[in-house]
């Protein structure tokens, strides 16, 4: 996929998400295949403002290219100077905004998923880092259906950032409201694909395997997959999804010494970018996914969930048996978040109109001071 001067090839994103796309696993995803690896999501006040952890947050390695950020607005002026610092410090090669974050911090400031609903603001945001960008660097949007089945906004919110020059749309087939509960909608990414007729649309949700990315490509007509979740513990995924768009066999997946070897490595990433006392607590996070279907024992389990160094790492995966076949029905079942549907978390008289009201406007000023830092 080459869209807006940038090649994606294969045409695989990493979604971005909080805690876990940092430099160090942006760089273990890459040595297993090529695609598009998105920072966590970054604030555009806090990146004006130059917090050190939002800084360090879009750093990347030397060799990665193209570097790929995320940023999170709610004030045009402000996206606009933030996208405009990206490009003229050489920040970042690509900036995809965020209006998909379901998260209830974040949608009850009317950030996030809440925010396409008010269309005037979606549409000045939009189209004030389209004009910022001066064609420099590819803009484009993620998002979701709407805030829930009663209140979608993806096929208006689609028109407006293509018209509004943005690269590509990605679309979750998903609500705010639905959080990551139930399966994804596919129809409502086909639907998207067709009403923008010929523009990039990516899709995500429920891609867990090379198959997946393969048969949402085929049942949507959408030019790209858009990744999360399904490559949590499974860094792995990114090379089998690789083989898939070039036709080539799809790897299996690996036995657990190759598991093991891989977790390791990630952690010498963490700790290579972060240090071994913030590095190794970042690995724990990971220990649930990497091992999920495998039989290993509580007491490893906790000690790899307590980790303070690489060589307490070795310990404990010393203790697992390396020759046990995974739980197939664990192993295949969702990743990561998952929960039942809930309503959203949203200002006041939010869904009165789809239109920016002056006490909506004085909310929205709060939405990123609620999260700056990241």
């Amino acid at each position: 996929m080459q869209a807006g001067g940038l090649l994606v090839d294969p045409p695989v994103v990493l979604a971005p998400m909080a805690g876990i796309t940092n430099r160090a696993f942006r760089r273990l995803c890459r040595e297993q295949g090529a695609g598009l690896y998105v920072s966590e999501m970054v604030t555009s006040r806090a990146l004006l403002e130059r917090h050190d952890a939002t800084l360090d947050m879009v750093r990347f390695d030397p060799d990665e290219s193209p570097r790929s950020v995320q940023l999170y607005g709610v004030d045009p002026v402000v996206v606009a100077e933030a996208v405009r610092m990206v490009v003229d410090e050489d920040l970042a090669d690509h900036v995809d905004l965020n209006f998909g974050c379901p998260v209830p911090k974040v949608t009850r400031k009317g950030g996030g998923s809440a925010l396409p609903w008010k269309r005037d603001l979606f549409a000045d945001i939009v189209t004030s880092a389209v004009t910022a960008a001066r064609g420099r660097v590819p803009i484009t949007v993620k998002m979701r259906k709407g805030i829930d089945d009663d209140h979608l906004t993806y096929l208006e919110s689609g028109r407006v950032a293509r018209d509004a020059g943005v690269a590509w749309v990605s679309l979750h087939g998903r609500t705010a409201a639905q959080m990551y509960s139930g399966r994804a909608d596919w129809s409502a990414i086909a639907h998207l694909v067709e009403a923008l007729d010929g523009f990039p649309v990516l899709g995500n949700g429920d891609i867990f395997s090379a198959g997946d990315a393969l048969a949402m490509v085929d049942q949507t007509g959408c030019a790209g997959v858009v990744v999360g979740r399904g490559c949590l513990g499974r860094p792995w995924l990114f090379g089998q999804l690789a083989a898939a768009f070039a036709g080539q066999p799809i790897p299996g997946d690996p036995g657990l010494p190759t598991v093991m070897a891989t977790f390791r490595r990630h952690a010498e990433l963490l700790i290579a970018a972060f240090g071994e006392y913030t590095g190794s607590r970042e690995i724990r996070k990971h220990v649930a996914w990497y091992f999920k279907g495998y039989s290993v024992k509580r007491q490893v389990r906790l000690g790899l969930a307590n980790v303070g160094s690489l060589g307490e790492l070795d310990d404990w995966l010393a203790q697992i048996d390396p020759d046990q076949p995974p739980d197939e029905a664990v192993m295949s079942s969702p990743r990561g978040r998952t929960g039942g549907e809930r309503p959203p978390a949203l200002p006041d008289g939010w869904l009165d109109s789809p239109y920016l009201a002056a006490s909506d406007a004085r909310i929205v000023s709060e939405a990123e001071l609620s999260v700056s830092g990241g």
